[in-house]
C-alpha cells in the first residue's frame, strides 16, 4: 500500500515493536475472550511506542509487567523518534484506559481472563509536521484497500478470541466492526451486512461502543471512567 500527502511517515509497531506485541499476545491473547474492546489504531506514545494497543509505558511495564526491546521504523519523522519504554510522554487514551480497567478488575491477570483490547488498525500515519493523523482521514481510494486487510484480520482475530461482545472504543470503531462482521448494534443483522461466508463463525457477536478516552474529547474530559461504567451498565456487558 502506497498513501499520499498529508501521510508523510508510516509507522508499523508489528515490525519493529513486535517484541512488545508478541509479549502481549503471549500473556494475555490466549483462550476465549468475552469481551474485546476494539481501538482504531495505535497512539505516538502508546503502542507506536511499545507494540501494545493503548500502550502506555507505566501501564504496560508496570500493570502488565511487560517490558520488551523495541526497535526503530526504517524512515523514522524527526519529531516522533521511536523511544520504546524509555518514552518519557503519557499517552492519555493508554492511561485512562488501563487505569479504568486496573481500577475495575484488580490485576491484569483478572481483566485478561474474560477481555481483550485489540486495534483495528496497526498502521501510524504521520503527517510533515509531525501530527497523527488516524485512518478515517484518509483519502478513500486509500482507506479501501487499509480497510480491506483490517476487516480480514478482525475476523480472523474474532474467530479466535469467540466473543459474545466487541466494543467499540469510539464510534468508528463500533463501524468497522459492523462493516466487517455485518449487522447493526449489539449484533443484529443490517441491510449492509456481510455475507454468511465473511464471518468468522456462525455465532456472532453483539457490538456497540463506549466513549473514546482521548483528551480532544471533553466528554471524556469530564469523567470518562464513569461514563463507561454507566454505559457496560445500560448494555449489561459484564451481567452474569
Amino acid at each position: 500500500m502506497r498513501f499520499s500527502a498529508p501521510v508523510a511517515h508510516v509507522y508499523d509497531p508489528l515490525d519493529y515493536a513486535w517484541a512488545g506485541h508478541e509479549a502481549y499476545l503471549r500473556r494475555f491473547g490466549g483462550g476465549r475472550k468475552r469481551v474485546v474492546f476494539l481501538g482504531m489504531n495505535p497512539g505516538p506514545f502508546g503502542m507506536m511506542q511499545t507494540g501494545v494497543p493503548f500502550g502506555e509505558v507505566a501501564a504496560v511495564r508496570d500493570w502488565m509487567g511487560i517490558e520488551a526491546p523495541i526497535g526503530r521504523p526504517a524512515a523514522e519523522h524527526p519529531k516522533r523518534p521511536i523511544e520504546g519504554f524509555a518514552c518519557g510522554r503519557s499517552e492519555v487514551s493508554g492511561r485512562r484506559l488501563w487505569s479504568w480497567a486496573a481500577e475495575r478488575f484488580g490485576a491484569a491477570e483478572r481483566f485478561f481472563s474474560e477481555c481483550f483490547v485489540l486495534n483495528y488498525c496497526p498502521l501510524v500515519f504521520l503527517e510533515a509536521g509531525g501530527r497523527n493523523l488516524t485512518p478515517d482521514k484518509l483519502p478513500t481510494a486509500e482507506l479501501g484497500p487499509l480497510q480491506q486487510a483490517c476487516d480480514a484480520h478482525l475476523r480472523a482475530a474474532l474467530a479466535a478470541l469467540q466473543p459474545d461482545w466487541v466494543i467499540g472504543i469510539g464510534v468508528w470503531s463500533m463501524k468497522r466492526a459492523l462493516a466487517a462482521l455485518g449487522g447493526d448494534a449489539a449484533g443484529s443483522r443490517g441491510a449492509d451486512a456481510a455475507p454468511a461466508e465473511a464471518l468468522p463463525s456462525s455465532r456472532r457477536p453483539r457490538i456497540d461502543t463506549i466513549l473514546h478516552p482521548s483528551p480532544a474529547s471533553p466528554a471524556a474530559n469530564r469523567g470518562w471512567a464513569p461514563a463507561v461504567d454507566k454505559r457496560l451498565a445500560e448494555l449489561g456487558v459484564f451481567d452474569r
